[in-house]
């Protein structure tokens, strides 16, 4: 069986994030692009259709998955459409913008059997992979706190859309940060944010640190776009000991820089290894081997999903539990307080 693909959109997300994944995975082919960039499109997929509206995308031939990477307040409408003419969806973050439609695409997927998954690729970065391992090893012990960093310098607002948008970096970066914190700790009792813009004339929040309120830790999720010395990802303290990750995921420049998913050696080797202290040697600071990061990987098991109903890799209730301490981390922000997370009915 081979999956015939249909994308909608040609940003950032669709011209590095995915068509060039879905053209290295077996099993799935690149049928067709919504975009108003046909010549760009053709020169870089010579072989895909290029169509002009979502509405004829979903009228074409073959195509058995779409993927969502048109603007965050289209994703719910979108996905919704695709699913409805019975379409296996793959929804870039956030899964949508309004808490509704997030709960819709879920029960739809549920009601048609389809494939609804969140596009959480940073599930399968080099470091958040290590991290999942030494945890299951049990190196650091009980944690009693989890730090994540998504920080950056771009002191001057980009004249985008996206750095205007509703709930600026907390609805961008801070998708893939709660989702890493939900995937290893599950809903937290509680959610405390703070939001804001804190660049000279910044059209939307560039700053956010939450605090999710688990019953024996806390985990710390921060992002701010004027951090100069911004190398900091992740410090986890356990009753074990710690584990300090400075650097990024190379996945994401690799792609941008052209390189076709997993050709190379090199594809998702992270260089800069994290540090672990235990607490029986304090002064002992030992380098950990990196896991590969795998981007593929998501891929991979969405066409195992749909071909043979193999697990979903990011299943839409993870991306609905996401949504909501979106939305709990936003009203905590606007109401300055803790806001309590209540787990969802599956329904």
């Amino acid at each position: 069986m081979t999956i015939g693909v249909g994308l909608i959109g040609y940003g950032l997300g669709g011209r590095a994030f995915h068509a060039p994944y879905v053209n290295a995975t077996p099993g799935m082919t690149l049928r067709a692009i919504v975009s108003r960039q046909a010549d760009k499109i053709l020169a870089d997929h010579p072989q895909v259709q290029v169509v002009d509206s979502v509405s004829h995308l979903l009228e074409q031939p073959g195509i058995d998955l779409v993927i969502i990477s048109s603007p965050d307040a289209l994703h719910g409408d979108h996905a919704l459409a695709a699913l409805a003419a019975g379409k296996h969806v793959v929804v870039d973050k956030p899964f949508a913008t309004r808490m509704e439609d997030a709960q819709a695409i879920a029960r739809l997927a549920r009601a048609k059997g389809l494939v609804a998954t969140a596009f959480q690729n940073r599930r399968w970065d080099a470091d958040f992979l290590t991290l999942r391992r030494i945890l299951n090893d049990g190196m650091l012990g009980e944690i009693v706190q989890f730090e994540s960093h998504f920080d950056r310098w771009r002191p001057q607002p980009a004249d985008n859309w996206k750095d205007a948008r509703e709930g600026g970096s907390w609805m961008d970066l801070g998708p893939h940060l709660v989702d890493q914190a939900i995937a290893l700790f599950g809903l937290p009792i509680g959610i405390t944010a703070d939001i804001a813009a804190l660049r000279p004339g910044a059209p939307a929040p560039d700053y956010f640190h939450a605090v999710l309120r688990y019953p024996t830790m806390r985990a710390i999720l921060h992002a701010s776009k004027s951090v100069a010395d911004h190398g900091l990802r992740f410090a986890v303290h356990g009753r074990g000991g710690s584990w300090i990750k400075h650097g990024t995921d190379p996945q994401e420049a690799q792609a941008l820089a052209g390189a076709v998913p997993g050709a190379k050696e090199s594809w998702g080797l992270d260089p800069i290894e994290g540090v672990y202290v235990s607490c029986d040697a304090l002064t002992d600071r030992q380098s950990l081997a990196n896991e590969r990061g795998d981007y593929l990987a998501f891929w991979r098991q969405v066409v195992a999903a749909i071909a043979t109903g193999a697990p979903n890799p990011v299943p839409a209730d993870d991306a609905v539990a996401v949504m909501q301490l979106l939305h709990a981390g936003l009203e905590s922000a606007a109401r300055r307080c803790e806001i309590i997370i209540t787990p969802l009915s599956a329904s």
